[in-house]
């Protein structure tokens, strides 16, 4: 039984038909990242496992139960969290207080301030800006903030969408080192990325997205080798 299995999910935006019959599944301890160009459907597809949308059809379940009709708040304490596309930070809090809010639903307190090391650890910049307010932090600076914070509700499974938008090149591999850090102490990641050759440089396994549907799935390196993959995505002629 995989970790997380989304099955043949209809995602309607009113009367637009965002999501056609979407099935994937993410195995424990797999990084596994969705590629496709703008209007696939890969942050739809996000929104959708993390219970912002509820899909018309169709069902997702996590760790064996149905979490289709669930909200994304209640979805946090089952051990699902998300790194929203533009990072999503609270602007007026500190660094310490955006990594608090990822810890809402916890009461405990010895395990809350342990998580926080190990943030500070992943990411020193953030507690060298610990008390400064998110919203003047970088765009690097606040991409570390939103992955931060959402390693503090101890997912099983982390959701990340578009973790590399916006940022330098410099920062684009930093990133994805983190990314392979979190993923080697135990958290699952299911990845949205526009950047594939990162993406699928990291990634286990790949689904590519278009209009809505699946049209490749297979190991990353096998979809590095795909000539389609290559053309569309890698820009290998």
């Amino acid at each position: 039984m995989a970790l997380l299995e989304v099955n043949d999910i209809h995602t309607y935006y009113g009367n637009i038909h965002a999501l056609k019959g979407i099935s994937l599944t993410v195995e424990k301890g797999e990084i596994v990242s969705l590629i496709g160009g703008n209007g696939a459907g890969k942050t739809t597809t996000l929104r959708t496992i993390s219970g912002l949308i509820t899909p018309r059809s169709g069902g997702v379940a996590f760790d064996g139960a149905d979490i289709s009709q669930y909200r994304a708040h209640q979805l946090v304490s089952k051990g699902i969290a998300m790194v929203p596309e533009g990072r999503g930070v609270f602007a007026r809090l500190s660094v310490t207080e955006n990594l608090n809010m990822g810890a809402y639903h916890r009461n405990d307190k010895d395990g809350i301030a342990e998580d926080l090391e190990k943030v500070f650890q992943i990411f020193p910049r953030l507690k060298e800006r610990r008390t400064q307010v998110a919203g003047t932090l970088s765009g690097g600076e606040q991409q570390m903030l939103a992955t931060g914070r959402a390693l503090m509700s101890r997912p099983d499974l982390l959701l990340m969408d578009e973790p590399s938008m916006g940022l330098a090149p410099v920062l684009v591999e930093a990133t994805f080192e983190t990314i392979e850090t979190i993923n080697k102490e135990g958290t699952t990641i299911l990845l949205v990325e526009q950047n594939a050759h990162m993406a699928l440089q990291v990634a286990d396994r790949g689904y590519v997205l278009q209009t809505g549907e699946i049209v490749l799935s297979n190991t990353a390196k096998e979809l590095q080798r795909d000539p389609t993959v290559q053309k569309a995505y890698l820009g290998i002629e």
